[in-house]
């Protein structure tokens, strides 16, 4: 039987495994044309970790997803907008998770997602040193909903699957 230490640790390893993946994967979809626009498809793993195995554990898996994409993708200046977008996403879910049930899981993610463009945007402000930016961000928030919506539903789906047979025990 494994301990509960090791087993939290390799849980927590596929998961973040799993997002790295996606990431990689992600990268070689064709971009829409619009810069910083992307539909986030490793969020999925995330907000599904979230729900079932606890918000620490799904900070621990988006830091190390977010430090190696940025690494093997070789993208060292995205790694600055993806921690501070990260980061701002996660500490909005952290209050979210406790408050919405596994039925509105979507709308954490929507909320999350928008929160991670807020997080990009801040970086850009300080790396262009331009308020101008700002008018990016209207586009940024609909893209941030329309991708948090996306992987909110995918998320939700991944949880009503995998509830039970992942997780603490």
């Amino acid at each position: 039987m494994m301990k509960k230490g090791a087993r939290r640790l390799t849980v927590d390893a596929l998961f973040a495994a799993v997002a790295l993946t996606i990431f990689v994967i992600e990268l070689y979809i064709p971009s829409v044309g619009i810069p910083g626009v992307k539909l986030g498809l490793a969020n999925i793993v995330t907000v599904t970790a979230a729900f079932l195995i606890g918000p620490w554990d799904a900070g621990a898996i988006l830091l190390c997803r977010i430090v190696l994409g940025g690494i093997f993708s070789g993208q060292v200046m995205a790694l600055w907008y993806s921690l501070a977008g990260g980061t701002l996403c996660w500490l909005t879910m952290l209050p979210l998770r406790r408050i919405l049930t596994k039925k509105q899981i979507w709308v954490m993610s929507v909320i999350g997602a928008v929160a991670h463009n807020v997080g990009q945007i801040l970086v850009a402000l300080a790396v262009t040193r331009t308020a101008a930016i700002l008018y990016y961000l209207p586009v940024l928030m609909v893209s941030g909903v329309l991708a948090g919506l996306f992987t909110g539903i995918a998320a939700q789906l991944a949880v009503n699957r995998l509830d039970g047979k992942i997780g603490r025990k």
